[in-house]
């Protein structure tokens, strides 16, 4: 495993993290066998590992804090998420900070989560939707400057809506944050238009989510793929999503050869992006775990296949089933 610097904070963590929100939100999930998975990741080296209270109202911050007490001799980086006080994710324009995150509802739900992982505090605590006029309200980032103080967590950090990178930016122009998570991926490369140019201008950790696109690019997925009632991807992949990526999806497996599996690709691409601090792909699988944390090993593509997958950048809208 390998290891970057985490913004301005002087983290050195894991450029392989941990997702945690296929332990909670997604049918199938297993918490003795999530355990197994997420303790093999700390053998092998991963140190840092990103939860919410949204991932089964708690659910998954409570494995996490499992794990840091079964590991007292390793420093494992926590992240979580504060849920937005009308729990609607993603934010839309309309939605103001008394309608997500007004002071009161940041310090209960900071208590809250601590709560449910049995920590004294978070290594990163981070908003789970954004807005960037919500800078224009203080209130917000004045509470948040006033809990990290009291130590109830360590740094400040923005998960930013689906395709939506550009809403983020003024956050990290404000010195105000310490990170930001966003999806990027071969598909989702529109991050390094303006985004990563500013986090890497003023020093803020940058968390790759959703390195898979949901599924698409593990390069399993077909247009007959269906998903129990109840499970999220039910509704994320409806026919007109399903449908183009499968078909973009399909369009990249000629590029993975000599043995090389989608999967593989899909996070060594990443990895090609120095910019990006640490990629936090879902693992509720032994076997998951351990091919994923090899990409490390293996580095980054060489600059050629590098090239060709930029070739397959899909630069897409938020639209009504894209949550």
């Amino acid at each position: 495993m390998k290891y970057r610097k985490f913004g301005r904070t002087n983290w050195e963590v894991s450029e392989i993290g941990y997702g945690m929100w296929g332990m909670a939100g997604w049918t199938g999930s297993d918490d003795e066998e999530s355990m197994r998975s997420m303790q093999r990741a700390v053998e092998l080296g991963c140190t840092f590992f990103d939860t919410a209270w949204g991932y089964g109202e708690g659910k998954s911050e409570g494995l996490l804090g499992n794990l840091v007490r079964v590991n007292p001799d390793k420093k494992l980086y926590t992240a979580t998420k504060l849920p937005p006080k009308n729990f609607k994710w993603p934010s839309i324009r309309e939605y103001t900070v008394e309608d997500c995150y007004p002071p009161d509802h940041i310090e209960s739900y900071v208590e809250i989560s601590l709560k449910n992982a049995g920590l004294d505090s978070f290594d990163l605590m981070q908003f789970h939707t954004w807005e960037d006029a919500w800078l224009e309200d203080d209130r917000m980032m004045n509470k948040m400057i006033e809990l990290k103080a009291q130590g109830l967590f360590h740094a400040i950090g923005i998960s930013i809506n689906r395709w939506e990178p550009w809403n983020g930016v003024e956050a990290v122009k404000s010195g105000l944050i310490d990170s930001v998570q966003v999806i990027y991926n071969i598909f989702d490369q529109n991050p390094k238009d303006v985004l990563l140019p500013a986090c890497l201008a003023h020093q803020v950790g940058v968390i790759a989510r959703v390195p898979f696109d949901e599924g698409s690019l593990t390069g399993l997925l077909t247009k007959e793929t269906t998903w129990p009632e109840g499970d999220w991807r039910s509704t994320y992949f409806v026919p007109e999503n399903l449908n183009s990526t499968v078909e973009h999806a399909d369009a990249l497996k000629p590029s993975a050869h000599n043995g090389m599996t989608m999967p593989e690709m899909a996070l060594r691409f990443i990895l090609g992006e120095p910019t990006i601090s640490t990629i936090i792909p879902g693992m509720r699988k032994l076997h998951h775990v351990e091919s994923n944390i090899a990409t490390s090993d293996a580095g980054p593509l060489d600059s050629t296949l590098m090239a060709e997958l930029e070739k397959h950048r899909w630069d897409r809208e938020p639209t009504e089933w894209s949550q």
